[in-house]
């Protein structure tokens, strides 16, 4: 623990550095743009995995399989809505309109009519008579106007003017297939998710991992150039004076001078290609391409760089175990046996309970109630009653089980879940080829560092012989036995075996990145 602590602390401030080149416009420009940054290679890895746009994105992804998976459970939690209206009648119709059933409120009046009459017979009154329908009625609308009542009624009696509901819902899936089937589904896509996130790790690492060192080997190019060029220079100048002593010809002279202007020429060329290789890493690594960027570390070779090698069926075997891209065709293969279900969920019914509560209000404009005095014909009393009266107000509560069961859709089901077959078999196919690949990659991958390390050998002794030709060849023309043209060709001998060396460590380190990422290392693995 300690060992990672400590290797991630220069990542860490190189990562809170390049944060501010992030920064909203308008803070000061010296915190947006540093003018210098000194990395690792390690370094360089470490902070691609925190700004490279591909991971950035792939982090988001999981963030929504997460969400998605909270989707899903969702579906078997209670499901709670409100809902409230009001409703203002301006005008509405006689429900019994059109119908016989409409003389049935002058029958109500009809039958207070004979009641009082009756009474007027039967109380032994003589002054109480008993009167005809329509004295009756002027009487009464009389006594009710005088009592201040409103006796102007509308065509419908049961009309109400303003109407109010407050509802409360509550459903409870009890029995649902398809439901549980998507949540498993929805824990398959947030694995799915986090090992394409580790795929697309180990490729920014690797990718970064490569432009390392092609930067490396750029600038090794350049020095290899420049000690070229020196070398060169100090040969035309020696050319010179011998021709000047009347030793060499002036045409060995010119000779020189072209190849030197010639050698130049492609030292600015080698320049340019390694600046631009620096701008490629620093545009990978998101930095600002204004931000001169230094590499620390050498382009060189080292046994204990060289990767354990098993033999070739370990090798699959660990890569077939570690690669998050076989793991993530293993789990697409799983979530299409889980959208199967899903499909298959839609054969068997659902059941679910449901609750619902609602306080419902149909209050009147004119809410003025008229009431017969006692022991007085044809007199009324009127009192007001509140908007919140009780008599206007009234709940509703309902409770039931839900039961649904498509019984025929047109074969529809059948269809999707064929498709859902042929889906299943296209991706083990896949997954099968898939498989071959890996094998060929890795035994691809150790063919390389294979290659490279032999490459590496027959260069190590190449070096040592074009030093010694270049040595013998450079005390020859000194000692006037030998001729510039053997000591130039000698230089670019040597010049051309430092080169392939290079390029041959250079193809080493990045078979080794290379190698990493087919056997599915973990990118953040430290020892």
């Amino acid at each position: 623990m300690r060992a990672y602590i400590r290797n991630s602390i220069p990542a860490i401030l190189i990562a809170a550095l390049l944060a501010t080149a992030t920064q909203a416009p308008g803070q000061s420009s010296a915190a947006e743009h540093p003018d210098e940054i000194t990395m690792t290679v390690d370094e360089a890895v470490q902070i691609a995995l925190i700004h490279h746009y591909m991971l950035q994105r792939g982090v988001l992804d999981l963030d929504m399989a997460e969400a998605q998976i909270r989707e899903a459970w969702g579906a078997v939690y209670p499901q709670v809505s409100a809902s409230g209206s009001y409703t203002r009648n301006i005008q509405s119709p006689n429900p019994f309109a059109g119908s016989d059933a409409g003389g049935l409120f002058d029958l109500f009046g009809s039958l207070e009519w004979l009641a009082y009459n009756e009474r007027a017979r039967t109380d032994g009154d003589p002054s109480t008579d008993p009167l005809d329908f329509d004295e009756f009625f002027d009487r009464q609308q009389q006594g009710m106007e005088a009592a201040g009542a409103n006796m102007q009624g509308g065509d419908n009696p049961f009309a109400v003017d303003n109407q109010f509901e407050m509802g409360l819902s509550i459903t409870q899936s009890i029995y649902n297939r398809a439901a549980f089937a998507a949540i498993e589904g929805a824990r398959h896509l947030r694995k799915m998710s986090a090992d394409q996130l580790d795929s697309e790790r180990q490729s920014v690492a690797d990718q970064i991992r490569h432009s390392f060192y092609g930067a490396l080997l750029a600038r090794k190019q350049v020095e290899v150039m420049e000690s070229s060029v020196e070398r060169l220079r100090r040969t035309v100048e020696e050319t010179r004076a011998a021709v000047e002593a009347g030793l060499l010809s002036s045409y060995n002279r010119l000779s020189a001078e072209v190849e030197l202007v010639n050698l130049e020429t492609s030292l600015i060329e080698v320049e340019n290609r390694a600046e631009l290789a620096l701008k490629n890493l620093s545009f990978q690594l998101g930095v600002p391409v204004s931000t001169t960027l230094h590499l620390r570390g050498e382009l060189e070779f080292r046994e204990s760089l060289i990767p354990e090698l098993p033999d070739m069926d370990t090798l699959h075997n660990l890569a077939m175990s570690r690669r998050p891209d076989l793991q993530q065709a293993d789990g697409y293969l799983e979530l299409l046996e889980v959208n199967h279900r899903v499909t298959g969920a839609s054969y068997f019914p659902s059941v679910s309970a449901f609750a619902n509560a609602a306080y419902i209000g149909q209050v009147p404009d004119n809410r003025v109630v008229v009431s017969p005095v006692q022991g007085q014909d044809f007199t009324y009393s009127t009192s007001n009653r509140g908007f919140f009266h009780n008599s206007y107000w009234y709940p509703a509560l309902a409770v039931g089980v839900r039961f649904q069961w498509n019984l025929f859709n047109g074969f529809q089901t059948a269809s999707r879940v064929q498709q859902n077959r042929i889906e299943v078999r296209q991706a083990e196919i896949d997954r099968r080829n898939l498989r071959e690949g890996m094998r060929l990659e890795v035994e691809q991958a150790v063919r390389d560092l294979e290659t490279s390390l032999s490459r590496i050998r027959s260069q190590e002794r190449n070096i040592e012989q074009a030093e010694t030709n270049y040595e013998q060849a450079r005390r020859r023309l000194q000692e006037g036995v030998g001729t510039p043209l053997e000591e130039r060709q000698a230089s670019s001998l040597l010049d051309q075996s430092r080169l392939n060396y290079l390029s041959a460590v250079h193809d080493f380190l990045t078979a080794v990145s290379r190698f990493d990422k087919v056997t599915g290392k973990p990118v953040m693995a430290t020892d």
